[in-house]
């Protein structure tokens, strides 16, 4: 997409007769959502992968000139957002879940740019049809300001009109694997992973977001399972796969639980992390729902292996032997009896 876009002052009539039915679960159960954010082609692929998601379509919502083309938009003459309709199956992902989905992939607080994209019609926004989707898109973005007291650049308005895009730019990405996309593939690639726990991530405590999703360290010594020793298992918060043994946990006098090692190791994964100037350290996340856990060093006592898996009690989840059965964790409870 072009760079070379410019702002317009013109502002769309709110009585455009052109604004689509609302969208309601028609009789094959599906609605239809639309999000502007940035070059339509990328955004178009990251919903494409996401489970639910039944049919997309790139076009131009808010224009104050009736079927726009695509250079009148990029002229900035009509005042168009690049916009995806996205028709999903509510049974299968929620309108909630897909809003979620958007804010974590855009850059939800530039003005009139997303990658290296700038123009009015790069501007974000949820577009609704009807009050509900208006609620559930002010939850989210309520939500956002919680986790980041910023102000948000994406728009919630009602959607006034949408034209579809000419041919060439329907599945672009799909058609020109190779073309440019804002959104990383990898992101991309991950979204129907993400999708399965984005809901239960978003509704962690404050400080249980930081941890896990933005590698925040919590306080040592107050945390909740430094001083916990009793039989149990620590589980994902996110997902409750069992990680760590209260039988490999001990106290290291760090401030934050310690354990010799996981339950397995391939229920972690290493990466680097350089974030602290001249002390390199080796990052610890969960290779399922790959929330950050803490860190790992090799100061651990030599009889244990010699590693200290330093966790933050804000990604875990600690079940007590006796309830482990009850929970679902009776399989772990042989390894107490020995």
């Amino acid at each position: 997409m072009s760079d070379e876009n410019l702002h317009a002052d013109v502002t769309a009539d709110d009585t455009d007769t052109t604004a689509p039915t609302p969208s309601t679960a028609d009789a094959t159960e599906t609605a239809t959502a639309y999000f502007a954010g940035g070059c339509f082609w990328g955004l178009e692929r990251y919903f494409q992968e996401v489970d639910g998601v039944t049919a997309t379509t790139v076009g131009y919502a808010q224009s104050n000139t009736p079927d726009p083309t695509y250079e009148q938009v990029c002229s900035g003459e009509t005042d168009a957002a690049e916009t995806v309709r996205v028709e999903f199956d509510p049974s299968r992902v929620t309108l909630r879940t897909l809003s979620l989905l958007f804010l974590e992939v855009i850059d939800p607080f530039s003005v009139d740019r997303q990658g290296n994209d700038t123009g009015r019609q790069y501007r974000t926004g949820m577009f609704f049809t009807d009050p509900t989707q208006q609620t559930v898109y002010i939850a989210a973005i309520e939500q956002l300001i919680d986790r980041i007291p910023q102000r948000p650049a994406v728009l919630i308005e009602p959607l006034r009109n949408f034209y579809p895009a000419e041919e060439h730019h329907q599945d672009y990405l799909e058609k020109n694997p190779g073309g440019y996309c804002h959104i990383s593939l990898e992101k991309i690639r991950n979204v129907k992973r993400r999708q399965k726990y984005v809901d239960r991530i978003w509704d962690l405590t404050l400080e249980q977001f930081a941890v896990t999703q933005n590698a925040a360290t919590e306080r040592p010594f107050v945390n909740e399972y430094d001083h916990t020793f009793e039989p149990g298992i620590y589980v994902d918060i996110v997902s409750g796969e069992p990680l760590f043994s209260s039988a490999d946990k001990f106290d290291s006098g760090c401030g934050w639980p310690a354990f010799s090692k996981p339950l397995r190791t391939d229920l972690v994964t290493e990466h680097e992390d350089d974030r602290v100037p001249g002390r390199p350290r080796i990052e610890i996340r969960t290779a399922e729902t790959q929330i950050h856990l803490g860190h790992v060093f090799d100061d651990g006592p030599a009889e244990l292996g010699g590693h200290r898996y330093c966790m933050n009690s804000a990604a875990l989840r600690f079940v007590p032997l006796e309830r482990m059965e009850e929970e679902g964790y009776g399989d772990y409870i042989a390894r107490f009896m020995k």
